[in-house]
């Protein structure tokens, strides 16, 4: 298993009034480690449309919220494959505080691959699974 880690600096467009990251945003920011991560295998979104006609897409989300992220702090956002399924891909997700590697948040999203003209499940291309075996 790779453990890819994406730095995420928190916004003031992140936060709440009080400078805490607002709680739907940790999702935001699990989803760029999960693009970052398909970058870094050699995958662009928009290019896996093109060639492959195919879109990932969110299915199930669990998360856990352990400390507040707050304006202006860097972070670190994991993504780890832990099941490669035909279809689907199931992510370990963790946000630590980059400076002192504290968990501020984790949880585990499920990715359906779909065709991108019917929305209808779809095998992961075999070009991604060569890639993340690798």
């Amino acid at each position: 298993m790779m453990n890819f880690s994406f730095p995420v600096r928190v916004y003031y467009e992140d936060t709440d009034s009080g400078g805490v990251v607002y709680y739907a945003n940790y999702l935001k920011f699990m989803e760029r480690a999960r693009t970052e991560y398909l970058r870094h295998l050699g995958f662009e979104q928009d290019q896996l449309i093109e060639k492959e006609n195919t879109i990932f897409a969110v299915k199930t989300v669990s998360l856990n919220y352990h400390l507040p992220a707050k304006f202006n702090q860097l972070l670190d956002v994991t993504a780890t494959v832990i099941e490669f399924k035909k279809a689907s891909l199931l992510f370990e997700q963790k946000i630590f505080h980059q400076q002192d590697q504290r968990l501020l948040c984790s949880g585990t999203i499920r990715i359906a691959a779909l065709n991108a003209q019917t929305f209808k499940p779809c095998a992961i291309p075999q070009s991604i699974r060569d890639a993340h075996e690798h």
